[in-house]
């Protein structure tokens, strides 16, 4: 018999992509209200639950000094780390050491006193942003949150989710035990960072994408979309080889080839690689937001994502992008961070992996060939190959770098092959 169906309100289940991961272990909320008051809450496994109430604290510090003490967080890994410069007895400049924690990923030659000093100070300024800063104050709410925060937060492994109004670098702040061997190894003051302990994801957008459900192409679709002045010294050229390696790979190098493409309502990418350099710009009172170029040098931004991508709301495009694209200039309370993420999310992206700090080129290519050689074999999971890699990087090659890479949601996307009979 033939049959037609008159009424389908479910659409056939195609419009609840949000149900189809498993919930975090830990989930913590930070909700700017009315006035400027915080109020921050938390649920999970990893957290006990409580009769007749909930995990919850209304702080007492404004967004304003959060942001501007997440700010001097990311200048101080810019100051202490990335620009150190060692010196000899007559505060000399060492002519064959210049700057060697940015021109070189592999920090395991380096002497170590100095390196467990570097990350000491680093590990002091993310706890204290945390604890500090953020969670401060002494009602018996906040020093009830803190401390079940701190409990669950030196578990390891977890999944966890910041779904918050206020975007910080996450895996860059820290908690310790205050052990002897926390403070007296360099294996211990990396295990003080989030980003060692934990997959982390920060999130913030309600119902960010609500669409069909689509078959992805195969071979899986990627694009490297670069400044090909960037990175020649590095091996920038063996992840374009990576980014080629059993995919349809589509290059853009302008403005224009972007424009072009995000234009397009079937623009279907798995992902979507930025290799290039990236600045904040705007007029005060707004805030200055990220901006990233290609080869031409022409600005594109989470506003030209929007004006683009507007009007394809439930289209196909759903990639992970990789923006390895280092900033500089503002580091302020002012700058947005994360708009260019949070448009690119809104209008599709499952995620968005980037750096928090104006990376250095010879560790961003060496972090990109490993990700994107685990991603698109299919590995794991977007949040746990950063964290691995976040291991990796500490443990092998000594350097905390790793730990400056944040997710903006993204935490469970994965390259998965499914065939149409599948689907």
């Amino acid at each position: 018999m033939t049959t037609r169906v008159v009424q389908d309100p479910s659409d056939g289940f195609r419009f609840l992509p949000h149900l189809q991961t498993q919930p975090p272990d830990l989930r913590v909320s930070f909700d700017v209200l009315g006035g400027g008051r915080i109020r921050a809450r938390m649920s999970g496994a990893s957290v006990p639950a409580l009769q007749g109430t909930e995990h919850k604290a209304d702080l007492s510090v404004r967004p304003d000094e959060v942001h501007g003490a997440a700010a001097r967080l990311c200048a101080r890994w810019k100051e202490r780390f990335v620009d150190f410069q060692p010196v000899d007895d007559r505060g000399r400049t060492l002519l064959d050491r210049r700057r060697p924690y940015a021109t070189v990923a592999d920090l395991s030659a380096e002497p170590e006193d100095e390196l467990r000093r570097a990350v000491a100070d680093l590990v002091r300024s993310g706890e204290s942003l945390l604890f500090d800063t953020l969670l401060r104050g002494e009602d018996a709410r906040t020093e009830m949150f803190r401390s079940y925060l701190r409990s669950a937060l030196s578990q390891e492994g977890l999944r966890v989710r910041f779904d918050s109004d206020l975007h910080l670098p996450w895996p860059m702040l820290c908690t310790t035990d205050d052990s002897p061997a926390t403070s007296a190894t360099l294996d211990g003051l990396f295990s003080c960072f989030l980003g060692h302990r934990h997959q982390i994801e920060h999130t913030g957008e309600a119902y960010a994408w609500i669409g069909p459900s689509r078959t992805p192409p195969q071979p899986p679709t990627v694009s490297l979309n670069h400044d090909v002045r960037v990175g020649r010294a590095t091996r920038a050229d063996e992840v374009a080889k990576a980014l080629t390696e059993g995919t349809r790979c589509v290059v853009r190098t302008t403005y224009e080839e972007l424009v072009r493409d995000f234009a397009d309502p079937d623009l279907n990418e798995q992902l979507t690689y930025f290799w290039c350099h990236g600045e904040f710009i705007g007029n005060v009172p707004e805030p200055h937001v990220l901006v990233v170029r290609l080869t031409d040098g022409t600005a594109f931004d989470g506003h030209t994502v929007r004006e683009l991508r507007a009007r394809h709301r439930h289209s196909c495009f759903r990639p992970l992008v990789l923006l390895n694209a280092c900033h500089a200039g503002v580091s302020g309370a002012s700058a947005d961070r994360s708009f260019l993420g949070r448009m690119l999310i809104e209008h599709g992206a499952q995620g968005v992996l980037g750096p928090h700090i104006a990376m250095p080129q010879a560790f961003a290519a060496e972090y990109a060939l490993e990700f994107v050689t685990r991603y698109l074999r299919r590995e794991a999971t977007a949040g746990r190959i950063a964290h691995e890699l976040a291991r990796h990087f500490a443990a092998r090659y000594r350097n905390p770098l790793g730990f400056a890479y944040g997710l903006h949601g993204g935490m469970d996307a994965r390259l998965n092959q499914t065939s149409g009979s599948e689907a």
